[in-house]
């Protein structure tokens, strides 16, 4: 389920009806600074997709009529999700995009999830204000690699956050453990001899006191 907080909701957000000219959508797009804005049906609860700045641009170059609705160029019509989305469905599906539509359990349109908020969530659950260090360890695709290494890392301090990688669908994966605070750089190498000696190894070790 989406974070409630990360949602920027309609009554806070600037939102065109679809009768709307696509000279009126430049003049709100260049007001504003927007690249691209949501699109309502005329009750202004249903989502009929975003109109973008540089295609509006890209028409009137070509001597396009500015009288024509926004609908004319309506792009991202499919792009939206529910409030009640997994995470991850969520995550890959504003990938590309600056933000995406959330719809409510009635399917109408609550509000958006814009890319910068789902990044500075992401930032946030990195830890890096609470680590001292990341280390990068390679472990085989295999039961237990993950729960073994954890295991060792843990006989000298708690860890702050984990996030396991899958690059190119391997058959090794690259597991980022981020240590906490009052590890030091000595406490620092013995765990990654110790991770070493028991067949793991560390390919990248990032300093947090310089990030």
């Amino acid at each position: 389920m989406i974070f409630s907080s990360l949602i920027k909701k309609k009554a806070d957000l600037t939102t065109l009806p679809e009768t709307a000219t696509l000279q009126e959508a430049l003049t709100v797009l260049e007001n504003t600074g927007y690249r691209c804005v949501p699109i309502l049906d005329k009750s202004g609860k249903i989502f009929r997709g975003n109109i973008y700045k540089m295609h509006i641009y890209r028409h009137k170059s070509r001597n396009g009529d500015m009288t024509l609705p926004v609908t004319s160029l309506l792009k991202n019509s499919t792009k939206f999700v529910s409030i009640d989305s997994a995470f991850f469905s969520v995550f890959f599906a504003i990938r590309d995009l600056p933000y995406i539509a959330v719809l409510d359990e009635n399917n109408q349109f609550y509000g958006i999830l814009t890319h910068n908020r789902l990044l500075r969530m992401l930032a946030a659950g990195w830890n890096v204000n609470n680590g001292s260090y990341v280390l990068t360890v390679v472990a085989h695709d295999e039961r237990g690699a993950l729960m073994n290494a954890a295991k060792e890392i843990t006989r000298f301090c708690q860890i702050v956050n984990v996030i396991s990688l899958d690059p190119d669908h391997s058959s090794v994966k690259q597991v980022l453990f981020t240590l906490p605070t009052d590890v030091d750089h000595d406490r620092m190498e013995r765990i990654v001899r110790r991770l070493t000696k028991k067949g793991f190894e560390v390919t990248e070790i990032e300093d947090l006191h310089e990030a």
